[in-house]
């Protein structure tokens, strides 16, 4: 599977929800670079230690994805697409489906 690394398009895209960079403090890495490294991991399935280093160390791109899910930063990525998505007519919530089996069911509810 080839790994495409985010184009300059969908960066300008994700860049305004990283959280602004520290004032104080050692420097942090460059949110794209880290970000490509992620998605470099997630996409392909290796494991962190074998992330190119031109990502940047791995440690660092797992504890970045870390903090991004802690701060909610991909939920609130996702509703910005979401919302890009209905702005450009590309979703239409009324073709949304729910697959019943990642839903639980409670014991006795009817049908």
């Amino acid at each position: 599977m080839e790994f495409k690394e985010l184009t300059d398009e969908q960066w300008s895209f994700l860049q305004g929800f990283m959280p602004p960079y520290p004032k104080r403090g050692r420097p942090r890495l460059d949110d794209r670079k880290v970000l490509n490294g992620i998605l470099y991991v997630l996409t392909t399935g290796c494991r962190w230690a074998d992330m190119p280093r031109r990502y940047g160390h791995p440690t660092t791109a797992w504890r970045r994805l870390k903090r991004l899910q802690e701060e909610g930063i991909w939920q609130k990525i996702l509703q910005g697409l979401l919302n890009l998505g209905y702005s450009l007519g590309k979703v239409d919530p009324s073709l949304t489906s729910v697959d019943s089996t990642t839903i639980k069911a409670q014991k006795g509810a009817s049908l």
